[in-house]
């Protein structure tokens, strides 16, 4: 009889644990309103920083003339971005990828950056679900690797070989371009900047769920994971930018702030430490998530400029190349 019970017990925790997996897979990976995010202190910015990014980009953006252009994914998914060109660009292009549940254009703080003071010309692809691109599931950066070869592809189309590309994400947009740096790149890119990127899905997910929830990682995100691995095609496990780093052969400037405690800042010393490629950091005291552009604009656009501008080509430069 004790092993009815015992058999009972097993059934009733495994049905629990696999519903568990839909849950969170619900909550983190499916494309959905993440009203959580609006309730989670360490995004909070109390009291507002002054001349914050947010507000500058917007307005910045609404008075550009962005075209939309769109391409199709591997697997068959429309995806789009908003391209503005620059006359001052002779093929320097950046390519900047937004955070968790946002969209392109909410970069406009970045782009105003690279095209103002820059001169580059600036793509703003939508990840896939998010935006006004398809997919019903966020990827986390890992199937997004694959769309920003294409989206590589289209600068190369759009400006010709003697393009010139950096990088550029925030968030898990940081955690894209490294992911992208992993892969086979063509000579054109240049350069990667990722600001507050995490190691991998598994980790930040397994920190969140402690953080949120008070939950071990064993058995949930595995469950979630396994889930995610049915309905979006990928597995926590291998969605790692720690080890596409490791691979990486591009310059890469990390940036993080030491007050972030959504994408811990020690994420960054383990990115940093194993990165073998060209490589330079940026440290943002007392900036928490997404927040050392605010923190310190003065630090974050020179060292930028200085880092990009160290492996991309002016034009001037470029004409005796």
């Amino acid at each position: 009889m004790w092993m009815l019970y015992l058999l009972a017990v097993l059934i009733v925790a495994a049905g629990g644990v696999g519903y568990a997996g839909y849950y969170f897979y619900g909550v983190a990976i499916k494309r959905a309103p993440k009203e959580f995010l609006a309730k989670t202190p360490d995004l909070k910015v109390d009291p507002p920083v002054a001349g914050a990014s947010w507000g500058e980009g917007a307005e910045w953006v609404s008075r550009q003339s962005f075209r939309t252009v769109e391409l199709v994914s591997e697997d068959g998914l429309k995806l789009r971005g908003y391209y503005l060109g620059s006359e001052r660009a002779a093929g320097r292009t950046v390519i900047i990828a937004h955070g968790y549940s946002g969209k392109a254009k909410d970069m406009g703080a970045s782009a105003k950056n690279y095209y103002d003071n820059l001169g580059y010309n600036v793509l703003l692809p939508d990840a896939r679900g998010h935006g006004d691109s398809e997919g019903d599931y966020i990827g986390f950066g890992w199937p997004e690797r694959r769309d920003y070869l294409k989206w590589i592809e289209f600068v190369l189309q759009e400006t010709g070989p003697a393009a010139q590309i950096v990088l550029h994400g925030v968030s898990m947009g940081g955690a894209t371009v490294l992911m992208t740096a992993g892969e086979e790149l063509p000579p054109q890119v240049k350069a990667v900047v990722a600001d507050c990127g995490y190691t991998s899905v598994e980790a930040q997910l397994s920190y969140q769920l402690r953080r949120m929830y008070h939950l071990p990682s064993f058995p949930f995100v595995p469950s979630a994971s396994l889930v995610t691995r049915m309905k979006a095609g990928y597995s926590f496990g291998e969605a790692s930018a720690l080890n596409q780093v490791r691979k990486a052969r591009v310059p890469i400037l990390f940036i993080h702030g030491d007050a972030d405690t959504f994408v811990p800042f020690a994420m960054m010393n383990e990115l940093y430490e194993a990165c073998q490629s060209p490589k330079e950091k940026l440290v943002v005291h007392g900036a928490g998530h997404g927040l050392a552009y605010d923190t310190d604009k003065s630090t974050y656009i020179r060292t930028v400029g200085e880092f990009v501008e160290r492996y991309v080509h002016s034009p001037v430069a470029a004409e005796f190349i």
